[in-house]
């Protein structure tokens, strides 16, 4: 499989939104406007494509971005430095081929040329997945806190990495 790790571009966005829409159970929720306002505010937004197909992404922030995610904020009132991960998504069809793995190691790349010495991200507890804390465990990520969100119907897991 010949991949390209490549930054997001506007004509990404359809492909972008339909991956989301396909994980939103486990995601929150994604329009067209939302995503505009998140890639501008984003620090990485890069995608994976297989003959110029978008089958993952990746979209993270660091600190001072105008963004109002209740876990980002989290992580702002507590690290002066980090990298936070909002979503990563692998399209179903080639999900356990390592291409999340492949857009983490590039994040931790990224964050290490960047200075930040803190990767953070969030997965749900509640509903759970285990999945997510696998793969999140794989790169030395550890729990720093636990808070609900979504009107108190979803419990995250927050978690920091060195990168």
């Amino acid at each position: 499989m010949d991949l390209v790790l490549r930054p997001a571009v506007a004509a990404d966005h359809p492909a972008i939104l339909a991956l989301n829409l396909a994980s939103e159970e486990m995601l929150s929720p994604l329009d067209a406007a939302r995503l505009l306002q998140l890639d501008a505010q984003s620090a990485y937004h890069r995608v994976l494509c297989e003959d110029d197909r978008v089958v993952a992404f990746l979209l993270a922030f660091r600190e001072g971005a105008p963004y109002d995610s209740p876990n980002y904020l989290w992580f702002a009132a507590r690290y002066p430095r980090f990298l936070y991960v909002d979503r990563v998504v692998v399209a179903q069809s080639h999900q356990g081929q390592g291409l999340g793995a492949r857009l983490y190691r590039d994040l931790f790349d990224f964050a290490r040329d960047s200075g930040v010495d803190a990767v953070t991200c969030e997965f749900y507890t509640v509903p759970s997945n285990e999945a997510s804390r696998r793969f999140h465990a794989g790169f030395g990520f550890a729990e720093v806190g636990q808070q609900w969100v979504a009107d108190g119907r979803k419990q995250v897991s927050l978690q920091v990495a060195t990168p």
